[in-house]
């Protein structure tokens, strides 16, 4: 059965907000959450951006959701810290978490005073801190020199088992890459034939695992509102690879977001106050073999959306 769960999303809402709407997601009858990690939001206009390890721990201890994390060891984190964090977490609730490893963007790791690697070098350093990671979840004493440096680290508190490590892509060569080393892989929605590719590129290649998708979605009970939360809230994140990876700050995303038209961030964002529209979408992404699905509403305001979804487009997509 596909899980369906909500995107917790620290660049646009208050942490404090953010934990009650997870409570209020599993009351309404979500099966799973999962978290972003950023040091900046994609604009001013989001205006959040939480330490998402603090507030994983407040909204484990909160619910009894399964919850993940998106991370990009290697730069602004160090792997055996991330080791750590994900085996203290795991550790105390077990079997209810689990992260996805991904480059990363610079809009959160330029902070470091670090040269920006380019994309080749990015992934090759997520690789060696792959593999720092596992090591350090299995009891070992590691030390590497590499892009990464570690020196004798152990991780002393670890859960009974590893939890499952996902690889994060948006691009079909980074899917079928992340199937050398991932437990799952998830990406965004997108449009379905280039969704298909992905998850055929990672299957053919041997990736192992569950599929999890985030869905960016606004929904509001007319049309010209939840197209307005849209265009308000999500503009900055139009731009593919490599404007979105390599673009430092919130202000520079505001400025090249400018002349974004809600057309353009509808191509992004699936937009609509049909209830019944968002059930029969989620269904077609579930029909392409995504066991795990994660609701983003992109507005701030999150109760209205996650009460019309309990109500209304759950039942439906499980029925």
């Amino acid at each position: 059965m596909t899980v369906y769960g909500v995107h917790a999303s620290h660049e646009q809402v208050h942490p404090t907000r953010l934990l009650a709407a997870v409570r209020r997601a599993e009351e309404v009858g979500f099966d799973a959450a999962m978290s972003s990690d950023h040091f900046s939001p994609w604009s001013s206009r989001q205006g959040q951006s939480a330490f998402a390890w603090s507030w994983l721990g407040a909204a484990l201890q909160a619910t009894s959701l399964p919850f993940g994390v998106v991370n990009a060891p290697g730069q602004r984190y160090h792997p055996a810290i991330i080791a750590q964090a994900i085996g203290t977490l795991a550790a105390m609730y077990p079997g209810r978490f689990w992260a996805a490893l991904g480059t990363g963007e610079a809009s959160n790791e330029h902070i470091t005073g670090a040269g920006w690697p380019r994309k080749d070098v990015r992934s090759a350093r997520l690789l060696e801190c792959v593999e720092v990671i596992r090591a350090l979840l299995r009891g070992e004493e590691v030390s590497h020199d590499g892009l990464i440096t570690v020196d004798r680290a152990r991780v002393w508190t670890l859960p009974e088992e590893p939890p499952p490590l996902i690889g994060a892509a948006v691009s079909v060569a980074t899917a079928r890459w992340c199937a050398q080393w991932a437990d799952g892989l998830i990406t965004v929605n997108a449009p379905a034939e280039h969704l298909r590719r992905m998850v055929e590129a990672y299957r053919e290649a041997g990736g192992r695992g569950p599929l999890h998708l985030q869905v960016h979605l606004s929904w509001a009970p007319d049309e010209d509102t939840a197209t307005a939360i849209a265009h308000e809230q999500w503009r900055s994140n139009v731009f593919p690879p490599p404007v979105c990876w390599d673009t430092e700050t919130a202000e520079q995303f505001d400025i090249v977001s400018e002349r974004v038209t809600p057309a353009q961030v509808a191509e992004v964002v699936n937009i609509s106050a049909d209830l019944g529209w968002h059930a029969k979408t989620l269904r077609e992404y579930a029909d392409l073999g995504f066991e795990q699905i994660y609701l983003h509403h992109v507005g701030q305001e999150q109760q209205r959306f996650l009460d019309a979804f309990g109500e209304r487009v759950l039942p439906e997509v499980r029925s």
